[in-house]
């Protein structure tokens, strides 16, 4: 756990600007010390508080991405079935995609996929309806974790330069 320790700094220079300040032991006061012509001037914190760092807590997703360098972050919830399946059926399952590329888009489901398989993704407004295939797969603890290629060009989708 790191604590850290929030102070904003009476010092008309810096003033409205948040300062950040590493302790090693819970509870510890720390000070801000500025060193100037007169010597080390110390200024007390107005409030304290702790926090827990969260790094390292990657998604399972975020893990598969690494894998595609162009992968962007989003959030676009979608419907999601096996293109054999759509026909006279309902979709049947709803996910996020959490990252994408101009071809790729990567989720994390729990309907069971396998390598080559052909999607049907859709999201609420029908912007998005298009078929893709699966290009890799990871089995986690219940979930799968999907990459899926778009068979067709998808018109509007992320787009870079």
């Amino acid at each position: 756990m790191v604590h850290a320790v929030l102070s904003f700094c009476s010092n008309p220079r810096l003033r409205g600007s948040p300062m950040l300040f590493l302790t090693g032991k819970r509870g510890a006061r720390p000070h801000l010390g500025i060193s100037g012509k007169f010597g080390l001037r110390v200024i007390g914190l107005a409030q304290e508080a702790t926090a827990t760092a969260r790094a390292g807590q990657a998604s399972s997703v975020a893990e598969l991405a690494r894998f595609f360098p162009e992968a962007t972050p989003v959030r676009i919830p979608v419907q999601l079935a096996r293109s054999s399946q759509v026909r006279g059926q309902a979709f049947n399952e709803s996910t996020v995609i959490e990252f994408g590329t101009s071809r790729e888009v990567l989720f994390a489901c729990t309907t069971p996929l396998e390598f080559a398989d052909v999607l049907r993704l859709r999201n609420a407004d029908g912007s998005l309806d298009t078929e893709a295939s699966v290009v890799a797969v990871q089995y986690q603890s219940g979930k799968t974790v999907v990459a899926a290629r778009f068979l067709r060009e998808v018109p509007n989708w992320i787009v870079k330069t």
